[in-house]
């Protein structure tokens, strides 16, 4: 990844015994339902504690953050979700829109309300830093707050917009959706990163806020309580002034960039000269028979839409953990620059490597690829 850390290769899903993934992609999907051969690991992903749901931290951010404020993020019913070999590097480097000269403006630190003024005083103007101060400081929560219904073991000021988007970008933080739907068929929720918003259209679980805006009122007011109002003034809500402390928080969140690409060109495809074979033949995979590109389109391979997949019609439904795999309903087209550095992937983690990935969408979209061009389009995804 971009500070070293190890990307983890190779397909991790198992496969249904006595077959492989050749003669996976040979049957039809009725085929693949009716002799249940869909691999579990691509079914939908369940949270550690489905029937309680709320959010769940690395270890590697609840000890940094100990280290740093004394605030535990610890869960009194969960250890842990992910191993860390699979979830991103940790801390993450920042990269700024607007000093790209800086490179990682970090210093390889994790950026909380210790830090963000030493770190940040001589980068950004006032109202930025002011957007980063609200960004890194913890209100109540549902399972995080000073009542006695919650899930720390003490009474707790709170969790903060980067507990999840650590440094602005994911520690693979998880949550379940915040919605009305019966709790089984309540999705888990992987964190996105939030490098590269200012080119974004679509937030939230259910995509269906068009700014960042939206996104950051709605957290405060819905999500972090469940969206259950009742427990947001019991258990100590923050209503966000719009005009000033919001607008502040998204000006910052737009200055967050994507890592360095130093292979692609100004439309974001390869340059030759930089390149090597293999890449250069996963990017014509890409833009041609796996079909990748009619979603994720250069600069920064994302369309801005969303997508069904309907990978309900390889499987029946079946209860895993609390949560009842059925359809998952159209999915937002995260952007795959710099996807490399955000394991695991789709929106409730399922897939633990970029292998894995090319795996499910070569079932899922029909591709019938043959292993070279799966590795291939591996080794173009990590030049992104």
């Amino acid at each position: 990844m971009s500070r070293g850390k190890p990307v983890q290769d190779g397909v991790r899903v198992k496969l249904p015994e006595g077959v492989s993934w050749a003669e996976l992609a040979a049957l039809s999907a009725e085929e693949i339902k009716q002799r249940n051969l869909w691999p579990a690991g691509f079914l939908p992903l369940p949270h550690p504690h489905h029937e309680a749901g709320g959010m769940v931290f690395p270890k590697v951010l609840i000890e940094e953050t100990k280290r740093q404020s004394a605030r535990d993020l610890t869960r009194v019913d969960l250890d842990f979700d992910l191993p860390e070999h699979f979830l991103p590097e940790f801390p993450a480097p920042i990269y700024l829109t607007t000093r790209l000269d800086l490179g990682d403006v970090s210093q390889g630190k994790l950026v909380t309300l210790d830090n963000f003024d030493e770190i940040f005083r001589d980068i950004l103007n006032p109202k930025q830093l002011e957007g980063l101060r609200l960004l890194v400081t913890p209100f109540p929560q549902q399972q995080f707050n000073a009542s006695a219904d919650r899930r720390s073991l003490k009474a707790h000021s709170g969790v903060a917009c980067f507990d999840c988007h650590a440094n602005g970008h994911t520690t693979a933080a998880t949550h379940t959706v915040g919605d009305i739907r019966p709790n089984e068929h309540r999705h888990r929720i992987d964190t996105p990163s939030l490098r590269g918003v200012n080119i974004q259209r679509l937030f939230g679980s259910q995509r269906a806020m068009k700014t960042i805006e939206d996104f950051t009122e709605f957290e405060q007011r819905g999500a972090y309580f469940d969206g259950i109002p009742a427990d947001a003034t019991r258990k100590g809500s923050n209503i966000l002034e719009r005009g000033s402390q919001v607008h502040f928080m998204a000006e910052f969140q737009a200055l967050l960039d994507f890592p360095p690409a130093p292979k692609l060109n100004l439309f974001g495809k390869l340059d030759p000269a930089k390149s090597g074979e293999s890449e250069m033949r996963g990017q014509e995979l890409f833009f041609g028979k796996g079909q990748c590109a009619t979603c994720h389109t250069p600069p920064y391979y994302t369309d801005n839409l969303m997508h069904n997949l309907k990978v309900e019609r390889f499987f029946k439904e079946v209860t895993i953990n609390g949560r009842r795999a059925s359809a998952d309903g159209p999915i937002k087209t995260f952007p795959l620059r710099g996807i490399k550095d955000s394991p695991p992937y789709l929106h409730d983690d399922r897939l633990l490597t970029l292998d894995d990935t090319v795996e499910f969408f070569n079932l899922v979209l029909e591709l019938k690829l043959n292993a070279q061009e799966k590795k291939d389009l591996v080794v173009f995804m990590r030049a992104l």
